[in-house]
């Protein structure tokens, strides 16, 4: 699987305890909780999701990657997915997950192709497994939302596919697998920190059942406590696992534009201020700069010299703020940002919104 390329709320915080405790039964307190059922976000989120549509969406629910060359991948129609049941756009949600099982459902495994052409559709049949998580996920909160059976038995099958073919049992405890081929061998295992979606993993633990979904969550936690790299102590986007944690040496050693997404995943899973202290003191850092580095070097501790995109600029601010993250004012989206920095964006938006319980 090639790695995908970018210019280059009320309970969270208790969540390991609850996790222990969970049971088979999921109560409307629960889905309450995490803004499931919520009622939808106000009138200038639903701005934003619109210039969202206009921008990045087909008429038959491709996601479109501008910066990777307008092809389309199961991440970015898992995040549309997630996107659309937060808005409150059945319609939308419909014409994406359509056009997702019709061009990425095409493996015999029941986990979904990674990438797709518009000049020769699918261009890599291996799984991206953050992208399996969202699609899960999104057609989980779709089938509670909108009260579809349908879609919540997808999105277990899913959830259940991924922990039965992605996890393993390694002498470091419990791993994810980036993608089902070509990342566990001799020993070795290749892992990407940035698809540790923790809540969603909170709430596949209820749906789908398992308590893999709370070891999961925890040795997360853990791994991320060790793999601190560089001047600031960051994770990288590829973490090599075999004896110890260390950067593995075909890929470049950088906190970038894949480890990025882990602060977010973190507030939004209602970690500890421990977990987010090293991206707030790299950020931070370069608060009274010109300019905010989209990436550090791990190894030389330099740093992009172009500023970050608009998304990864706004992850930033949230976790320097942590936690008064109600009191960070986040930009509109604007015609000037790519794909990828207008999810992040969205998703960091997202995320304020359910934490905050509305």
């Amino acid at each position: 699987m090639q790695l995908l390329q970018h210019n280059n709320h009320c309970c969270t915080a208790a969540l390991p305890t609850l996790l222990a405790k969970a049971t088979t039964t999921v109560c409307c307190a629960f889905l309450l909780c995490f803004g499931i059922v919520a009622a939808g976000p106000g009138e200038a989120a639903s701005a934003d999701w619109d210039q969202f549509l206009r921008r990045h969406v087909n008429v038959d629910g491709r996601v479109i990657d501008d910066g990777a060359g307008g092809v389309s991948h199961s991440e970015g129609q898992g995040f549309g997915m997630l996107l659309a049941v937060h808005f409150g756009d059945r319609d939308t949600f419909d014409r994406m997950w359509k056009w997702t099982q019709k061009n990425l459902m095409v493996r015999d495994d029941g986990l979904l192709a990674w990438r797709w052409s518009p000049q020769t559709e699918v261009t890599d049949r291996n799984n991206a497994t953050d992208g399996d998580i969202f699609v899960a996920w999104a057609l989980m909160r779709a089938g509670t939302r909108w009260n579809s059976q349908g879609y919540l038995d997808a999105g277990i099958s899913l959830a259940r596919t991924v922990r039965e073919k992605l996890i393993r049992q390694t002498a470091r405890g419990v791993v994810l697998l980036p993608g089902i081929e070509g990342f566990d061998h001799d020993g070795i295992v290749v892992m990407n920190l940035s698809y540790w979606v923790f809540p969603a993993f909170a709430e596949f633990s209820r749906f789908e059942r398992s308590p893999v979904w709370a070891e999961l969550i925890q040795n997360g936690y853990r791994l991320l406590s060790e793999a601190r790299f560089g001047r600031w102590g960051l994770p990288p986007d590829w973490l090599r696992l075999d004896a110890g944690l260390s950067l593995p040496s075909d890929r470049e050693p950088r906190f970038g534009y894949d480890a990025v997404r882990i602060p977010l995943y973190l507030m939004w899973g209602g970690a500890d201020q421990d977990a987010i202290q090293p991206f707030r003191s790299f950020w931070a850092y370069f608060a009274g700069a010109t300019f905010l580095p989209g990436w550090t070097n791990l190894k030389d501790d330099s740093v992009d010299s172009y500023d970050a995109l608009k998304g990864v600029s706004a992850i930033a601010a949230l976790a320097r703020a942590t936690p008064d993250l109600g009191k960070v004012p986040l930009p509109d989206i604007d015609e000037s940002q790519p794909y990828y920095s207008d999810v992040l964006l969205l998703l960091a938006k997202m995320m304020l919104w359910e934490r905050a319980g509305r």
